[in-house]
């Protein structure tokens, strides 16, 4: 596997290569395409972190955990909350802060603060013509005219290689405080989940599986408490909300549908959310985002998209059989645009989106 220990070896391997690259991390978020392995593992470290300026520089394939824990040492952490997926796929490795980037990897937190994209305030990366391009945080706009910070979230390594990422961080919570509704079914969790998040008092996790309906309020201590006893109130027409211990991290990682079947992600509108899980007949599901986000088990084979009702979303498969599906005519011409930008040569094969 091919793994530069530098941008420079990075930018010399692509020019030389003559035939397709398949670009990883820690290769725990996706099935790897065609082509020769290419790792970023070897491009590691934090390069820059100012807390007081709340911004933090890392290599991309600087492990997350590395990341976490420099931040958490300043009383600081990553806004997007960012998935391990190694529970629901089965993979190991270390995940990468590139990797999470290439992905836009965006948990629980999303409902407050944006996604991985919004936080991202730089990159630099690796041309299919092996040019260096950087862009965002200190540096002007690409003469390029592309906003390439945004490109690059989510474009799973289809726009070049990415080599280092810079962020804006936020200060660590003081206090968080979680409330559970138990027994309400898709549809009235999603009118309790909306309540909240309609309210003033800050929510940042809305969330539902069958253990129950999930609510977060974060802050300083005092404020936590009275936003949370305002909470209680809002949700007295689905019954009495309960304080409970961090749910968190196994709903960012959505546990409650790991197991045999083949695991969909779906990005709906909040309001669709419970007639597309009843219309799919999954055997698990979870709603995170308030809805936004619909994770499903379905059995086997199951093509989810000729299952759904008529909605506007989009629907990608998580486990199982690699997702080949087209893209629609008008969205497949505007990324052929954009690669053949950015990679002429047709290198940088896309990783079969997974999670």
């Amino acid at each position: 596997m091919l793994t530069p220990r530098s941008e420079d070896e990075l930018a010399e391997i692509v020019r030389g290569a003559n035939g397709p690259l398949s670009i990883r991390g820690g290769a725990t978020r996706h099935l790897p395409g065609d082509g020769e392995p290419l790792t970023t593992r070897g491009l590691t470290g934090i390069t820059l972190y100012e807390p007081g300026a709340l911004t933090l520089v890392a290599r991309a394939g600087t492990p997350v955990a590395e990341v976490e824990a420099a931040l958490a040492g300043e009383g600081q952490r990553l806004p997007f909350e960012p998935m391990d997926h190694r529970p629901l796929l089965g993979t190991d490795g270390e995940p990468t802060i590139g990797g999470a980037v290439a992905m836009n990897v965006s948990g629980p937190r999303r409902v407050q603060v944006g996604a991985c994209r919004d936080a991202l305030i730089g990159v630099r990366f690796v041309t299919g013509e092996g040019a260096v391009v950087k862009n965002g945080g200190r540096v002007m706009k690409n003469v390029t005219g592309y906003d390439l910070v945004k490109l690059q979230a989510g474009a799973r390594g289809t726009l070049g290689i990415l080599t280092e990422v810079a962020f804006k961080v936020l200060p660590a919570a003081q206090s968080q405080a979680t409330l559970r509704l138990d027994g309400l079914d898709a549809d009235a969790a999603m009118a309790a989940m909306a309540a909240a998040l309609g309210s003033p008092f800050e929510v940042s996790g809305a969330a539902w599986t069958e253990a129950g309906t999930f609510l977060r309020v974060e802050g300083l201590e005092g404020s936590v408490a009275y936003r949370t006893g305002k909470l209680l109130e809002v949700l007295a027409p689905w019954g009495l909300a309960e304080t409970v211990d961090d749910p968190w991290a196994d709903l960012r990682d959505a546990r409650a549908v790991a197991g045999p079947g083949d695991v969909w992600r779906v990005h709906c509108r909040p309001s669709q959310a419970p007639a597309l899980i009843a219309a799919v007949g999954a055997e698990a599901a979870q709603m995170d985002w308030g809805g936004g986000l619909v994770w499903l088990r379905v059995a086997a084979g199951t093509d989810l998209r000729a299952a759904l009702p008529a909605f506007d979303g989009h629907a990608s498969r998580v486990t199982g059989a690699a997702d080949t599906a087209p893209q629609s005519g008008s969205v497949a011409a505007l990324e052929a645009g954009i690669r053949a930008r950015f990679d002429p040569r047709g290198l940088f094969s896309p990783m079969t989106e997974t999670a």
